[in-house]
């Protein structure tokens, strides 16, 4: 039996009309995710600790799309900051319809034995409790929108690869950002609201800046032979344009019946363990 093809008609850029909320959007994949929806039409809230990067990223939104980013000075740790923003954005823009949790940190990585409960609950509270305070604060502006679409950034670490010696709580919370993810995707399928989680691996971004490795990890690291450059298909690490082109593409309409999905963007790292 033959069935019609029905293929929407396309109408000006990809995210004329939407609004976005893009945590970590101070530089790496939150500021090129950010650039881009904005070149595809989008206004976008920049959620960061404001400092110059911030500001730059704002600044060069507006300089080719003149009001489209707004830069909130958001700690995603923090309840109330956050709660605020959102609510600053929908105001300002005049809703809501995409949310990237990309915000995170590395942590202090070390043995288990000296990792301290107050560095384990600090990245579990900004990479975890962030993105589940995001994703909260979202969802009733999302219904009110009748969908949009939710993208978490999670790690190849905690998911494919158990390899990177001290990061432990690093891990377990992209583990468990992963586990929220899904859980998510169903309980919002009714709404409309689509959530995927995307397992970056190595990208070349400013994370290492939020890394303070002790000395007890040296006598636990495993030797592994990586091609050059550390990743089978490029020649170093990926950049942040190729997560984003990843992440426009679940915001956007034409990833419309994917929800629930784990999308690893690792250029086959993880496949050499």
């Amino acid at each position: 039996m033959m069935f019609p093809v029905d293929f929407p008609a396309v109408h000006g850029p990809r995210f004329e009309g939407k609004i976005a909320i893009i945590t970590g959007a101070g530089s790496g994949i939150g500021k090129a995710t950010a650039i881009q929806m904005a070149r595809e039409g989008a206004k976008v809230a920049l959620f960061d600790l404001i400092n110059e990067r911030t500001a730059v990223t704002e600044q060069e939104i507006n300089s080719f799309s003149p009001g489209a980013a707004r830069a909130f000075d958001v700690d995603i740790s923090d309840s109330q900051r956050l709660e605020r923003a959102v609510l600053e954005t929908v105001e300002l823009f005049g809703g809501l319809d995409i949310v990237f949790a990309n915000a995170g940190i590395n942590g202090v990585l070390a043995p288990i034995e000296e990792l301290s409960l107050e560095d384990w609950r600090k990245t579990l509270n900004i990479n975890l409790d962030g993105t589940f305070l995001t994703v909260k604060y979202a969802v009733p502006h999302l219904k009110a929108r009748g969908g949009g679409s939710i993208i978490i950034t999670s790690s190849i670490n905690g998911n494919q690869r158990f390899t990177s010696f001290g990061m432990t709580a690093y891990s377990t919370s992209k583990a468990a950002q992963t586990a929220f993810a899904k859980m998510a995707a169903l309980e919002l399928a009714k709404s409309k609201i689509r959530v995927n989680v995307i397992c970056p691996g190595a990208i070349a971004t400013n994370i290492d800046e939020t890394t303070d490795k002790t000395d007890g990890l040296k006598e636990i690291v495993i030797p592994v032979e990586f091609p050059e450059g550390g990743q089978p298909l490029a020649d170093g690490p990926g950049q942040p344009k190729n997560v984003a082109d990843l992440v426009t593409f679940l915001a956007s309409e034409q990833s419309s019946h994917i929800t629930g999905s784990q999308i690893v963007i690792d250029g086959a790292e993880s496949l050499l363990f």
